[in-house]
């Protein structure tokens, strides 16, 4: 009850401030322009702790219709195929939007997989630690046929981790208050792996391998700063 007392309260206060921006007008500054230029690709590393980029097995790309409505929105898309000496195989999707974070919400998987045929068998947000920082994710157990591919991931609008799309509403209005539309990042892993939990734990291990191998300065992109709490 409390929960959702905050939620009602929360999402009244992003209304009304929503209103406000509408008099004032509309933020015209983005944060990307006077930022350092992102090159997603460089950003994450093509091997790291005996994990590597697997280019034998190929990445299933969104269907024509969902690729086009990516193109609009972000400035780039990463998908990648990295294998463990073991042979455990993870798929990471990273979506970048200097434009504007408010993209990140026709990207969730919880619409694009759907949009692929997947069923959501489960959806749950969870709280993963990641080197020194502990930041909120999101669980989905999907499934398509008889592959079942358990997902994890989380969405950084400008400085700040948003588990909730009320959470993204309220950050970009804080940015929008300064006149600054933020940029964003959405970051997935998933995993062909029947039993969800065990699929989420190697993901855990392969984002834990992946962050220590980047620079305190690309982790800082990826994490955000600070949650957002409402």
């Amino acid at each position: 009850m409390i929960r959702g007392r905050r939620l009602a309260l929360g999402a009244a206060a992003a209304m009304g401030v929503t209103a406000v921006l509408g008099e004032v007008g509309r933020p015209s500054t983005h944060v990307a322009d006077g930022a350092e230029r992102i090159d997603i690709q460089a950003l994450f590393p093509l091997t790291f702790a005996g994990w590597r980029v697997d280019n034998t097995l190929p990445v299933i790309l969104p269907s024509p219709d969902v690729q086009r409505t990516l193109d609009k929105i972000y400035n780039q898309v990463l998908s990648r195929t990295y294998v463990s000496p073991d042979g455990r195989r993870i798929m990471l999707s990273v979506a970048y939007g200097g434009d504007k974070g408010g993209g990140m919400s026709v990207h969730r998987p919880e619409i694009c997989y759907p949009a692929q045929g997947f069923r959501i068998l489960g959806s749950r947000v969870d709280q993963l630690h990641l080197i020194d920082r502990d930041i909120v994710v999101r669980r989905l157990d999907t499934r398509l046929s008889n592959r079942r591919e358990p997902v994890t991931y989380w969405v950084v609008v400008g400085d700040r981790v948003v588990a909730t799309g009320l959470d993204q509403k309220l950050v970009e209005i804080r940015y929008g208050l300064n006149d600054l539309i933020p940029d964003g990042f959405l970051v997935r892993v998933s995993s062909i792996e029947s039993d969800p939990v065990v699929a989420w734990r190697g993901q855990d291990q392969f984002l834990g391998d992946l962050l220590t191998a980047m620079t305190p300065k690309a982790r800082l992109r990826i994490l955000g700063q600070s949650v957002a709490i409402l």
